[in-house]
């Protein structure tokens, strides 16, 4: 993937484990489609006679062809999920098109601190065209897909505190069971802030570990808290994370101390932001709450009725 204007100097490395499985796929269908051919050739030669019957072989070459045509085989498509994260501190918001302005991918402008996820019919070459109260910001230009279903993640940001100009992050999540996190930072500014996971307040452990900053970590699932924290220790942002198996999620650091226009203190982005009752089962505390006062209800007039 690349990015017009460049990115900065840090990167998320990827990696994609396909190319194995494809190998053997492709193996084990020229194996297959051998014996197919090699089983129609059999017939063949046992149907056909040691004669000049035209009739006859054109039959032959016919079911041979209907054989090799009824292929079981077909080409296979992948689900590419698009996730655009904006992280550009600013009032004004963000437009995406794919391609030509005609195709325009976001149904309302994206707001800073929003994220947005979309299944356009992307290909390589493809370019992401970013407008600003109906300008031309940037666009990052698609170099590659992965051949297997991903989510291909981009941020948009601030490119330095002197000037306006944008830049671009991205990363292809790899399709794993465990729920993974890719860890960013687009803050500009000389204020130093650590990550770090642990869990939630109602857990019974406390486990506790440092997020690096451009790196991508894999967790189980289960309900946990993102602490950023000052070089005095003291914490100045706070967000609870529910992770949950075979979903990919983005922790960004934003902000801006700008040398020139307004800035934007450091603050701390998690999307997407999953339902808590998928790690249990379990119904809403809402719910839950109606249904005790029904109960509380029907036992108050059964004791009455029994008075």
């Amino acid at each position: 993937l690349g990015s017009s204007p460049s990115s900065p100097d840090q990167h998320i490395e990827v990696c994609l484990v396909a190319d194995m499985a494809m190998s053997w796929f492709a193996l084990s269908v020229g194996a297959l489609y051998c014996l197919i051919s090699g089983a129609a050739a059999v017939v063949t030669k046992r149907q056909a006679k040691p004669s000049s019957d035209l009739s006859l072989a054109a039959n032959t070459r016919e079911r041979f062809r209907t054989v090799a045509a009824g292929s079981f085989v077909r080409s296979m498509e992948f689900k590419h999920t698009l996730r655009v994260c904006n992280a550009y501190p600013s009032e004004v918001t963000f437009d995406v098109y794919l391609g030509s302005h005609e195709n325009k991918l976001t149904e309302s402008p994206l707001a800073y601190k929003n994220c947005e996820e979309f299944a356009p019919d992307m290909k390589a070459g493809d370019k992401l065209e970013f407008t600003m109260g109906g300008v031309s910001a940037g666009s990052f230009a698609v170099s590659d897909l992965p051949n297997n279903d991903a989510v291909l993640m981009l941020v948009i940001y601030r490119h330095d505190t002197l000037s306006t100009a944008v830049a671009f992050e991205s990363h292809v999540f790899a399709n794993l069971i465990n729920a993974q996190i890719a860890v960013l930072d687009t803050y500009k500014g000389s204020t130093k802030t650590s990550f770090r996971i642990q869990d939630g307040s109602d857990a019974k452990t406390s486990r506790s570990e440092e997020l690096r900053f451009d790196s991508v970590v894999a967790v189980n699932p289960g309900l946990y808290e993102v602490v950023g924290q000052n070089e005095a220790g003291k914490t100045v942002a706070r967000q609870g994370l529910v992770a949950l198996n075979r979903e990919s999620y983005v922790v960004i650091r934003a902000g801006v101390e700008a040398q020139q226009g307004k800035s934007y203190p450091q603050e701390l982005m998690v999307f997407p932001r999953s339902n808590p009752d998928v790690l249990t089962g379990g119904k809403s505390a809402a719910f839950r709450s109606a249904h005790a006062s029904v109960f509380a209800a029907l036992a108050a007039v059964f004791v009455v009725m029994l008075a």
